[in-house]
């Protein structure tokens, strides 16, 4: 993965808050088809039209999400999530992850 490409965005998330928040605390993936009929969406980016938000959990442990953004409306599908959940996977298992710099217990 290379750096954040985008717009300013919203660094820090409360677990539960926004979409991102939302698929960390469920540990669930979010596909939102509109983000302006979401109830829970946070507005990081004007240009958000539809998002999908992969959470990312190594050893029951969440050390992340994968965020993507789009600006058109739909454009997240079964068929992304499938993909993102794989590369999401290899990603955990081929990195090595440091959670003390979380602060948290393992």
């Amino acid at each position: 993965m290379g750096p954040f490409q985008g717009g300013v965005s919203c660094v820090h998330i409360a677990l539960g808050k926004g979409v991102c928040g939302e698929a960390a605390a469920n540990q669930e993936t979010i596909i939102v088809a509109d983000v302006t009929k979401h109830a829970n969406y946070i507005s990081c980016d004007s240009a958000a039209m539809s998002e999908i938000v992969v959470p990312m959990v190594k050893n029951n442990q969440l050390v992340g999400v994968l965020d993507l953004d789009s600006r058109l409306t739909d454009d997240y599908d079964t068929i992304d999530q499938e993909y993102l959940e794989k590369f999401v996977a290899v990603l955990l298992e081929k990195s090595y992850w440091n959670l003390d710099m979380f602060g948290v217990e393992k």
